[in-house]
């Protein structure tokens, strides 16, 4: 059994972003860099699977991007991946030309399962998933919080804005990963180490037959300013007082 797991490279969410002066950019080449934290959920839930079933589970993280790439996808290796492969691109791709990327690799790959993050933190477009789905013929469940693997089904615990849904289906499918699935283990010192010697496979985009198409053109970026005012009240008359004035300007 084979899962592969896309990641995408975002910077370090606890780092603060700014627009540059023009607005045509975000300065970020000086922040770190670190896998997407829903693919690292996603990782972890495919670790987890090949852990609980089979030593003949193999786990592929992929990634898309530039050589720097190549420092996230070690972490991915350092914490269970099997391989780790590169697909070389220097291009800011939009989610259906990534979907058209990883949906060539994937055939390419053949592999038994799909297991994603729902959405990237830099983005938050939570397209992919199911552009990939799509693409591929194969059914998904989107925003899992439970994996359980039978044979050759899934049984998928779904969150939804009505509550849990519980979904069944063959493989090969698709799994977007929520953020309850599961919590990502660090790397162990001994695993880093193991995970420099590994070789990260290289692909080159054009030898994946794909034509990309940019969808999404970005036309400025801003940092958002944000301005408040605190006061301390010592009781709860005092802050009701305060409310009802706050609702009266309103």
């Amino acid at each position: 059994m084979k899962i592969i797991v896309p990641t995408k490279r975002v910077v370090d969410p606890d780092q603060k972003i700014r627009a540059s002066a023009d607005g045509s950019r975000f300065e970020i080449d000086h922040l770190p860099f670190v896998i997407n934290p829903f693919d690292a959920i996603a990782l972890e839930e495919a670790v987890r699977i090949r852990e609980q079933h089979s030593s003949d589970v193999e786990v592929v993280a992929v990634g898309i991007g530039v050589p720097e790439y190549e420092e996230q996808l070690r972490s991915a290796i350092a914490v269970g991946a099997d391989r780790a492969v590169r697909i070389a691109c220097d291009q800011e791709l939009d989610p259906w030309n990534i979907s058209c990327v990883l949906k060539a690799f994937v055939d390419q790959e053949s592999p038994d399962l799909v297991v994603m993050g729902k959405q990237a933190v830099d983005d938050d477009s939570n397209q992919v998933g199911q552009f990939l789905a799509a693409q591929l013929g194969w059914p998904q469940a989107t925003f899992a919080s439970h994996v359980e693997l039978s044979e050759s089904n899934l049984h998928i615990h779904r969150e939804t804005d009505a509550g849990i849904e519980v979904v069944s289906m063959p493989m090969p499918a698709i799994i977007t990963a929520d953020l309850r699935l599961n919590e990502p283990r660090y790397a162990s010192l001994p695993s880093i180490m193991r995970a420099r010697k590994k070789k990260i496979e290289e692909v080159e985009i054009e030898t994946l037959g794909v034509k990309i198409e940019p969808r999404v053109q970005v036309l400025s970026v801003r940092t958002e300013q944000s301005s408040r005012t605190c006061t301390r009240v010592d009781n709860v008359d005092q802050l009701l007082e305060c409310l009802r004035g706050e609702a009266e300007v309103l």
